[in-house]
């Protein structure tokens, strides 16, 4: 059976810290009515976490943002997942702020599944500092939808570090879900920084940013050869929606990209072990091959 995945990634102006759910609910309501065929909804980082009406300076919102951390259990998750289970679709709500054991304060992606079970949370692990407040996460998530395939979760900032879409695609990513809410003029940069990360890891990219008057938008889906499928090319709110053909993860990495290029088949068993200096660690031809995707939708995490 093909493994496709119908899926929408909804460039949106956040939504205020503490508004009520049931907006929420009403807004995938209206994306999911767009087109009955989706199965998959993607909003921005910080979504339901806006501060900008409420907050004139970053000392501020970081306040804000800090007192407004929940716990993954709390009423926050139950509700997102019950929204989910509603709509019967897979839902990454953008990230929330978490608040850790240790009151620690984590930017937070979460995806519900169809029954609005929380099936994957991935801190953030590279904040954009000094301006955020959050701690680093300490370990890359993917995890699996049963009968489409595996993804890979990311947050803004995430994907100038090309070693976080290169771990995801390790572990299994087929598509790599990069969250965002870009302000400023390096937008322009991250939309190729997507392109890039797809082609040098043959996944797809899917990047969603919030709209204006916050945001810079400029969302956008690409193929695991880089190709843009769709994208919004301006900053207005908009819900791009597109069809991803899984196994061309597959095809593309077994005949390469361009029918070329297969990085993943780069090293033989009897290469010696390449030193990697920068991360006192090294690439091992044995462990080089990206692990099989598995059937339960389980979170799989590996220490950063």
């Amino acid at each position: 059976m093909p493994r496709t995945v119908r899926i929408a990634a909804v460039q949106a102006v956040p939504r205020p810290v503490g508004a009520p759910l049931g907006d929420f609910a009403a807004e995938v309501r209206r994306v999911r009515e767009t087109d009955p065929s989706i199965q998959f909804i993607v909003f921005p980082e910080l979504h339901l976490f806006g501060t900008e009406a409420t907050t004139s300076s970053l000392e501020q919102r970081n306040e804000l943002l800090r007192a407004s951390a929940v716990p993954l259990d709390g009423e926050l998750i139950a509700g997102l997942g019950a929204i989910a289970r509603t709509a019967g679709i897979w839902l990454l709500p953008g990230s929330i702020c978490e608040r850790g054991p240790g009151g620690e304060v984590f930017n937070t992606a979460v995806v519900f599944s169809p029954t609005g079970d929380l099936v994957a949370s991935y801190r953030k692990i590279f904040p954009w500092r000094p301006y955020e407040p959050y701690e680093p996460g300490d370990r890359f998530v993917v995890f699996d939808a049963p009968g489409i395939g595996r993804f890979g979760l990311s947050i803004c900032y995430d994907s100038w570090f090309p070693e976080v879409t290169r771990h995801l695609a390790w572990m299994g990513a087929e598509v790599v879900l990069n969250v965002v809410k870009t302000t400023t003029p390096d937008r322009a940069q991250e939309v190729v920084l997507a392109q890039a990360n797809s082609i040098v890891n043959q996944t797809f990219t899917v990047s969603v940013n919030c709209a204006r008057p916050l945001g810079q938008g400029r969302s956008l889906l690409v193929d695991p050869e880089g190709v843009t499928l769709t994208e919004s090319t301006g900053d207005d709110a908009v819900v791009l929606v597109h069809t991803l053909d899984l196994d061309q993860v597959t095809r593309v990495r077994e005949h390469g990209t361009a029918g070329t290029n297969r990085m993943w088949e780069q090293f033989l068993p009897t290469d010696a072990p390449l030193e990697l200096p920068l991360y006192a660690g090294r690439i091992d031809p044995h462990r080089w091959t990206p692990q099989p995707a598995i059937t339960p939708a389980t979170p799989l995490e590996t220490d950063f």
